[in-house]
């Protein structure tokens, strides 16, 4: 079953791109527990171009069980040691375990604070990851067995954040869980003797489960396979919903179903929504482009509503990665490799640019001077399918800090209005720049809008501590501290 890992990741890699790895469970196999990880795509850790090279490593993590991990940077260094799975060795087949994990703990630094206070502790790694490792081997501890029902529930409690977690010991036995909030999707199916789970639902479906076995599992709730068996329990109390709106506008994959919501219709729903609030003159020069790929279904719904065409006026190089997730430095100079203005469709015309996010405005502003040099249009009108966003993530997307926003600094805790708008635009280098209003979010997704996280477009958070490093974000803003919020955490004592 190990085998078929690999081929799991891959339909995630849109999810991290930094490194990945696995972990194998075979009781034939003196290293019961065993983990793989490296730097780097699915392809280059697991050598899918080379064939050879992939059968010799998949023959030496073989086994009827695997997790396994794309990892994409919230906190940490950059570094293999920081890869998942991470794995806990121990004398006692039920304390040996590996597991990984999507999301955040925003209260991580307090926790670790708390370990770091008792006499004779050290963490190696200061990152969330190693504080579950360190807590879930503690609930592991004592002299007998502890179900690992009762585990989820003594870990979970101290938690507040987002996190899908998948868990696997020597004795083989398996967890799958996720947060009461549900902030980060995931999804499981069962076929006969084949059990998968994975935060998306299209890797499940290109592993050959049909659509009617794909389920969500239910924020608050685990699932466990131990001994041949597979149940189904609720873990923690789950008293509301608050999916992260942003795996719908930008991190999933197209064609993933997350909750029973289909990431392309919401897309192309928040197209139409911009539609309904387009005011520039509409001629047989105005076209409607997409800013490949997150962004097509939107721009598509928008164009379908309007009457205009939607062309395809920039063609992106597949093989440079997503911009948004790559380290900070680097987006410039991947924005001008990335992106390929066609002079042919776009000279002379009016252009709606329709984008998904304007997150740092890096991406944006590389990529509108390369429209005009290379394009030659007449006007571009930005279009962008999502609110500004406002406030920092403490949940698993990598912006934590005021100061790397693009609206904060013209919106400044008002409202979003013309004037601001044509600024923004002005400061960009477009004609003008349109965002969706917050309702729309929620019309376009088809959820109510308190069942959904929407803190970076609103400032409110469905956590405590998600609020707290809030204000503690602010603090800093006005104060020009730079780094991310959570990892230069002052706490209390």
């Amino acid at each position: 079953m190990s085998r078929l890992l690999p081929r799991i990741l891959l339909d995630v890699q849109n999810r991290g791109q930094l490194a990945a790895g696995m972990s194998t469970y075979n009781p034939k196999r003196s290293q019961l527990l065993s983990t793989y990880k490296k730097l780097g795509t699915v392809a280059e850790v697991f050598q899918l171009n080379d064939r050879e090279s992939f059968d010799r490593l998949m023959a030496d993590y073989a086994g009827p069980a695997a997790i396994g991990h794309v990892r994409y940077a919230t906190c940490g260094q950059e570094s293999v040691s920081y890869s998942q799975p991470f794995e806990h060795v121990h004398v006692k087949r039920h304390k040996w375990f590996s597991f990984a994990f999507n999301g955040q703990l925003a209260n991580y630094r307090e926790l670790e604070e708390r370990i770091l206070a008792e006499p004779d502790s050290y963490l190696a790694r200061h990152t969330d990851t190693e504080i579950v490792l360190l807590l879930i081997s503690r609930a592991l501890s004592g002299p007998h067995q502890r179900p690992l029902l009762d585990v989820a529930c003594e870990v979970s409690s101290q938690f507040d954040g987002a996190y899908s977690l998948v868990y696997l010991d020597a004795m083989g036995q398996m967890m799958v869980l996720r947060d009461p909030l549900g902030i980060k999707p995931l999804c499981y199916a069962v076929d006969g003797g084949l059990f998968a789970a994975a935060s998306e639902s299209v890797a499940l479906l290109n592993l050959g489960f049909s659509p009617e076995q794909i389920r969500s599992l239910e924020p608050g709730n685990l699932v466990l396979i131990s001994n041949g068996t597979l149940q189904i329990e609720r873990y923690a109390a789950s008293n509301r919903r608050a999916h992260c709106f942003f795996e719908w506008i930008y991190f999933s994959n197209v064609a993933s179903t997350l909750d029973g919501r289909s990431v392309y219709l919401a897309r192309k729903a928040l197209g139409e929504e911009l539609a309904k609030l387009e005011t520039v003159p509409l001629d047989r020069d105005t076209i409607v482009v997409p800013v490949p790929d997150t962004s097509k279904a939107a721009a598509d719904g928008m164009a379908y509503k309007l009457g205009l065409p939607c062309l395809e006026g920039l063609i992106r190089n597949r093989f440079t990665g997503r911009t948004f997730i790559d380290e900070k430095g680097r987006r410039m100079l991947k924005v001008q490799l990335k992106y390929t203005p066609l002079r042919e469709v776009l000279e002379g015309k009016r252009v709606l640019l329709v984008e998904d996010s304007i997150v740092r405005s890096t991406t944006m502003r590389a990529l509108l001077r390369r429209i005009y040099q290379v394009g030659r249009p007449k006007e571009v009108h930005v279009r962008v399918a999502s609110p500004p966003i406002v406030a920092p993530c403490f949940y698993g997307i990598d912006m934590s800090t005021i100061s790397e926003l693009f609206a904060p600094r013209f919106i400044r805790g008002g409202e979003l209005t013309e004037e601001i708008a044509a600024e923004m635009a002005k400061d960009l280098g477009c004609d003008s720049l349109r965002y969706l209003p917050v309702k729309a979010i929620a019309r376009a997704i088809g959820l109510p809008a308190d069942s959904l996280c929407e803190a970076c477009i609103t400032g409110c958070y469905p956590t405590a501590w998600g609020q707290k490093l809030y204000e503690i974000a602010q603090d800093r803003a006005r104060l020009g501290v730079a780094g991310r919020t959570y990892e230069a955490l002052p706490v209390e004592s």
